[in-house]
């Protein structure tokens, strides 16, 4: 059996890099992409999903580099269930409804944003970052 789930958004804040134990290095950072459509009663309908993203190895150095708040990326991986749900992470926000977000293990990160086009600073131009071996999930120091 095999999936894998393709992303392109905007990163929603500056990475976090982590070393597991074993010395391999983790970068994290979250993606939002965004829906726009005109629903039945006409009115105006603006959906984000947030997927929070874990890159491993020299892909995560690259990303704890050159990827920024605002850069846009593409990020093709595999969805990596909540442990306790079995689905996303769901969370309660400030105003009382439900969040979710969607955990993706990453193998390829993308840089979609030319240098200047984010907030934090250049980012490398284009270009794939290739596939990473992924550590068994029991590694993940977070």
């Amino acid at each position: 059996m095999f999936h894998t789930i393709i992303v392109v958004g905007n990163v929603g804040k500056d990475p976090e890099m982590r070393y597991t134990p074993s010395g391999q290095a983790v970068t994290s950072f979250s993606v939002a992409t965004n829906r726009k459509y005109t629903g039945a009663n006409g009115e105006k309908v603006e959906e984000t999903i947030w997927f929070r993203i874990s890159t491993w190895g020299k892909t995560a150095e690259n990303c704890n580099q050159y990827v920024k708040k605002g850069s846009k990326v593409l990020v093709e991986g595999r969805l990596t269930p909540d442990k306790t749900t079995g689905g996303p992470r769901i969370w309660t926000k400030q105003d009382g409804t439900a969040g979710a977000s969607f955990e993706i293990t990453a193998s390829t990160v993308q840089f979609l944003s030319s240098r200047g086009e984010t907030e934090g600073g250049p980012v490398s131009g284009g270009g794939g970052m290739g596939m990473v071996e992924l550590p068994p999930e029991d590694d993940i120091p977070f």
